[in-house]
């Protein structure tokens, strides 16, 4: 190792030896360097050793086979120095049999094929390349040609995956007889690929599909696609697999002649990169997004196609032939409609999404689903879908069709459209309003009621509809449920929102446009603003942003100087700018327009007339700002604003949402949304962290890790900058919320002022607070002491510290999820000992487990109901449990299924439990002893289970970083039906545990499958498991680890779907 000088500052992954180490410390005591080091797990550390220990016998080999010119010698000496290092790994480890030595003479195996049912030895074609090297196409002269290599590679595998953008038939023709070759002799070929702008030919797909054993499934999304990578892959039994993924698609000039990059990756040289590789196209494979084409599709295809190229043909009618399937957050909200209607008798479902969003297609698929279960009851599933624009209904009765794959499917009632029948109705609230259709029909005509954008539905003349008919689902859809009236209109869903599309979904699937966030600084000092309800008070903001003239110049001064420098150009920029109040919008338009910036100024008392010029005129880029006030949400749609500003501060995420949603509507030639958040100094009260959250679409990341970090779990294509001074701000606006409890005490005291001195229920508590509860409960906090030192309530005695117990236990009752669990528990609360059933008797013992870690008799006390008794006898912190109890029964959002087991068993399929949850449901001894990954249960270690059952506690994510190369793509779902699962290490398929895995089915054994994201969440707290029920094996390959793919006995619902996927598209 060369001295520390000549080390070069910058980042490294450089393992430390002890000559570096040595080095380092002697410059660190000189103080000439800083150096930082990090102490990895055990799974993060083999990657690294293992190179390092690869780069120390590379050099070694290296330099005695530069000693002997023959080779012969120094061959023999590289071999005996490499079978010394393996002596000394197999006293290591028991993976390792013995016997792992090489041989000294012909130690390459370069084929091998069993004699049985052949009279003559094969003639292997080889690829040029390596198999264990990866290697670098370029289409130089030089270099194999990359067609004669996938030629190679084809004739010399197993199964094959193509993934490419486009397939041209020219391109296909070059490897076509090799592929014809390989599916003839049973060879089994997959390939994904899009229609997108119409690039792929129709006639290499249907050559295609007229391959035996070869499958294809494609995009039919013309207008966008997301699938830009190219990769082909081929799989050998052997282990000997290879991939190329890079720049060409399937066409003659990207393999052939083209300036194309091209990597060859192999599997024995890059595992972890091939895993994900093999994963990422399962998930792809069984993605909604891409649907089956068989041969009888191919007309349909073809005039899809020629649709686009504009050959005169139409592709619409083709699109009917083709399932359409919900996205998988589109799948989540369905059930968490289902969860709604089916676990809490909500049949009035309200669903809010930004526009764009496919909140249409997701009442197509929701109507589906009633007509499924309607028809399995004899019954009908007649239809009412009522909107107020022409245009609207014309698109949604498409959809349906398309969804429903019927084109004769509804009737339309507007403008000149009559319909001639009733069952399936889409009809304008003027239509129905002028047939007096409550006149002709019976209340209960109708067995689902669908309104779209239903915050119109306030007004006059939607009244009759909503009051007359009385279906089994009223389904509401909005994108902005906060009128500019006020007027509130979750009155007609029992005060309850049913779902929302996060706008990160679909940005990601590109409904919707990707932003650019920029959180620019504010020079505005707003902390002794005046704050009441909630929100800054108006008035006072209007008088420093638009009367103070000396502030409000300078700071539209600012505004302007942050649109130059954060828009390329700023005759491209078509914005809106969101302001306090008329005064504040009038000014800004004023202010611009004095510096050359076309712009006007628009609010509630602006005429419809006046209004719409100015969309158009701010759409065609004539006008380059328009200032609004409120929402300015009712009938204003301009898909061309390329730039949002948000020149006042607001509090409400729905409002923000709705704002950041005016920009996110797609528009040829826009390909980002540009975001100026002004962020000045805030009122402790003001809550940036919501915002942040709801940007990055989830739950359970700290915010202000998240900003340190910049921002890495924004939506793809997205991305969040914050000035040094904002982030400053946010940071201590931040710390100053979540760290401070007089904040919460504060907040508390307000609440319980403005009921009428009420104390405030959990829920309106942390509603207020703009937190999620796992922020609150951090296993040191109650909220009962909260409002004790609060002075809403009174101390109360507390002898056997039960507090403390119940603090501790919040971090797990707050995953709680299971309906019949929660429910058994606060009924117990109140209602005491009662005879109870075997499923009971668990609930208690795993309620044990959540409060005290161990059973009732090791915890002192004389029956299993004391864990229930002892709490229940301090009331306010009994009412504090059973307020989280019935916050987490509302939160539930998918339907819990119960497994059929030969035995009783108090786990729901699709809740959430921890370790020793689980295993005291199932009657183990120990649960706190349980450290491994499996367990696996009889009746001689169970008091419950009566079959042998592998309990599999999966971590998907098994180090402690949080994106890790070396674990992450060893257990994943493939799809919905199919887990793929890795064993322990020294798992062989001729050891007794692999034997058990291999003959499940004839052994009558039972898979148990629980799975997390990750060992700890955002808050350094052990993560639970989700129960996704039992599985079968489906099949197995490999040894030390043995890979089994599992298939479960329920799908995994779309919820769960997304966190336990390889890929990001199911």
């Amino acid at each position: 190792m060369s001295d520390i000088q000549h080390l070069p500052d910058g980042i490294y992954e450089e393992v430390v030896s002890q000559s570096l180490e040595e080095k380092i410390k002697k410059a660190l005591a000189d103080k000439t360097i800083w150096a930082n080091f990090e102490d990895l797990d055990s799974h993060e550390a083999v990657p690294y050793l293992a190179k390092y220990l690869e780069k120390l016998v590379r050099l070694t080999l290296k330099d005695i086979a530069d000693e002997d010119r023959t080779g012969r010698e120094s061959k023999q000496r590289e071999v005996s120095v490499i079978n010394r290092l393996i002596q000394e790994l197999v006293q290591q480890a028991d993976v390792l049999q013995g016997k792992e030595e090489v041989v000294k003479e012909n130690f390459l195996l370069t084929s091998l094929e069993h004699r049985r049912n052949k009279i003559k030895e094969q003639e292997w074609v080889r690829p040029e390349t390596p198999l264990t090297r990866s290697f670098l196409f370029t289409n130089d002269k030089a270099e194999a040609s990359m067609a004669s290599e996938l030629s190679r590679e084809i004739l010399s595998s197993d199964r094959i995956d193509f993934l490419v953008s486009f397939i041209k038939f020219s391109g296909l023709t070059m490897i076509l007889p090799d592929l014809r070759r390989f599916t003839e002799r049973g060879g089994q070929l997959r390939v994904i690929t899009t229609t997108y702008m119409g690039a792929t030919d129709a006639k290499a797909v249907k050559v295609l599909t007229e391959l035996p054993n070869t499958e294809v499934r494609m995009s039919h999304d013309t207008d966008r696609t997301r699938l830009h990578a190219k990769a082909y892959m081929f799989h050998r039994n052997s282990g000997f697999s290879t991939a190329y993924v890079g720049s060409s698609n399937l066409s003659h000039a990207a393999i052939a002649d083209g300036l194309e990059w091209n990597m060859k990756i192999a599997k024995q040289d890059m595992p972890e990169v091939m895993r994900k590789m093999e994963a990422s196209f399962e998930g792809y494979w069984h993605s909604p997004g891409f649907n089956t084409v068989h041969t009888e599709d191919i007309e349909a295809l073809e005039a899809e196609i020629d649709a686009v190229r504009n050959r005169g043909k139409t592709g619409s009618q083709g699109r009917y032939y083709f399932e359409i399937k919900p996205y998988t957050y589109q799948q989540a909200i369905l059930d968490a409609l289902w969860a709604e209607r089916i676990d809490r008798n909500h049949w009035k479902n309200l669903v809010v999404a930004a526009t764009g969003t496919g909140k249409t297609a997701i009442s197509a698929f929701d109507y589906r689903s009633f007509c499924e279960r309607q028809k399995k009851e004899g019954k009908t599933a007649r239809l009412l879908f009522v909107a107020h624009r022409k245009e609207i209904l014309e698109q949604s009765i498409q959809c349906f069709r398309q969804a429903l794959k019927n084109p004769q499917f509804g009737d339309l009632a507007v403008g000149e459209y009559k319909a001639k029948r009733t069952e399936h109705l889409f009809i304008s609230v003027q239509t129905l309003n002028s047939l007096k259709l409550w006149e002709k029909m019976d209340p209960a005509y109708y067995d689902m009621v669908i309104v779209d954008e239903f915050h119109h539905a306030a007004a006059a003349s939607y009244q009759k509809l909503l009051s007359y008919f009385k279906p089994k689902i009223l389904l509401g859809l909005t994108a902005t449920p906060e009128r500019m009236d006020g007027k509130s209109i979750l009155k007609y869903f029992d005060g309850h929102l049913a779902a929302e599309i996060r706008l990160p979904d679909a940005i990601e699937k590109r409904l919707l446009c990707p932003f650019h966030y920029f959180g620019v600084t504010d020079a505005i000092d707003l902390t002794h603003v005046k704050w009441t309800n909630g929100h800054y008070d108006n008035e006072e903001l209007t008088r420093i942003y638009a009367l103070d003239h000396y502030t409000a110049d300078k700071r539209a001064g600012q505004i302007l100087g942050a649109l130059d420098r954060y828009t390329a150009d700023i005759r491209d920029v078509k914005a809106l700018g969101f302001c306090v109040s008329k005064k504040h919008a009038h000014f800004m338009a004023e202010y611009f327009e004095k510096h050359n910036i076309p712009s006007m100024a628009l609010d509630a008392d602006s005429k419809k007339e006046e209004r719409d010029s100015a969309c158009t005129q701010l759409a065609s880029g004539e006008l380059k700002c328009l200032f609004v006030v409120d929402l300015f949400n009712e009938g204003v749609d301009i898909p061309e604003v390329n730039t949002v500003l948000f020149l006042r501060p607001t509090n409400s995420m729905t409002v923000f949402l709705q704002q950041l949603g005016r920009g996110l509507r797609l528009s040829k030639g826009k390909d980002c949304l540009t975001v100026l958040d002004f962020v000045a100094q805030a009122n402790t009260k003001y809550d940036f962290a919501s915002r942040f959250s709801s940007l990055l679409g989830k739950r359970h990341v700290q915010i202000s890790k998240e900003i340190k970090n910049k921002f890495p779990h924004v939506p793809k294509g997205c991305s969040i900058q914050l000035e040094e001074i904002a982030e400053k701000n946010i940071l201590d606006n931040i710390r100053k919320r979540f760290r401070n409890s007089d904040f919460y005490k504060e907040l508390v005291q307000e609440l319980y002022c403005a009921s009428d001195r009420r104390v405030p229920h959990v829920q309106e508590f942390f509603k207020a607070a703009g937190i999620e509860p796992e922020v609150f409960y951090n296993g040191k906090r109650t909220f009962t002491r909260l409002c004790i030192d609060a002075g809403i309530i009174p101390p109360f005695s507390d002898e056997e510290g039960m507090e403390k117990i119940v603090a501790k236990a919040m971090p797990k009752i707050i995953s709680m999820d299971s309906p019949k669990w929660i429910r058994f528990i606060q009924q117990s609360l109140v209602h005491g000992p009662v005879p109870i059933s075997a499923v009971q008797k668990q609930y208690i013992r795993m309620w044990q487990y959540t409060f005290w870690m161990q059973d009732y008799d090791q915890a002192g006390m004389k029956s299993p109901w004391d864990a229930l008794t002892r709490l229940s006898e301090i009331k306010p912190l009994a009412e504090e449990v059973n307020e989280v109890l019935e916050m987490q029964y509302g939160r539930v959002d998918v339907i819990p299924m119960q497994e059929n087991l030969p035995y009783t068993c108090a786990l729901d399929v699709y809740s959430t439990y921890t370790r020793n949850q689980i295993l005291a449901a199932l009657g183990y001894g120990k649960p706190g002893s349980v450290r491994e990954g499996v367990r696996y249960l009889t009746s001689g270690n169970s008091d419950v289970v009566t079959a042998g059952t592998d309990v599999l506690l999966i971590t998907l994510n098994k180090t402690e970083k949080e994106f890790s190369q070396t674990t992450l793509y060893e257990d994943y779902a493939i799809d919905k039906n199919l887990f793929h699962w890795q064993s322990q290490n020294k798992i062989r398929p001729e050891s007794a545990t692999g034997q058990r895995y291999i003959h499940q089915r004839e052994k009558g054994n039972i898979v148990l499958l629980f799975v997390r994201s990750a060992k700890v969440d955002a808050y350094k707290r052990s993560m639970p498991y989700t129960f996704l029920g039992a599985a079968d094996i489906a099949s197995w390959q490999g040894s030390q680890p043995m890979s089994i793919i599992y298939k479960l006995r329920h799908p995994i619902p779309a919820k769960y779907l997304r966190e336990t996927a390889a890929s990001g598209v199911i």
